[in-house]
């Protein structure tokens, strides 16, 4: 896939475009640091390969990072980055407008901390 780098927009959303990166991010704000079959647990729909990739990507695009234990046992979790927390009041503004502009039913789970009005 070719980058879109023309305007900002198109920056921000390369990062954040993919069925489940919004998904994943709100859960990884909400839940705070998860463990990969905890997320797939609270997605529900999505399989373990698209997780895994859409993991990757967030993580190479430096939204979240994987911490690894180094326990006897390997624990590894998910949480947001610094770039991931600010990213959470845009994605509570696009959520909200689908709530009011698309999908009358849909429930926009409020975020300690994501206070758009503070960015």
């Amino acid at each position: 896939m070719e980058n879109r780098f023309n305007c900002a927009i198109d920056a921000t959303m390369s990062v954040i475009e993919g069925r489940w990166k919004g998904t994943i991010l709100c859960m990884l704000a909400i839940n705070g640091p998860m463990r990969f079959s905890e997320l797939q647990k609270s997605i529900g729909e999505i399989t373990s390969r698209i997780l895994t990739k859409q993991l990757k990507e967030l993580e190479g695009d430096r939204m979240i990072r994987r911490n690894a234990s180094t326990e006897a046992k390997i624990k590894v979790e998910y949480s947001l980055t610094d770039s991931g927390w600010i990213i959470i009041p845009v994605l509570k503004v696009i959520g909200e407008w689908g709530l009011n502009n698309q999908f009358v039913n849909i429930i926009v789970p409020e975020i300690e901390g994501a206070d758009a009005s503070s960015f």
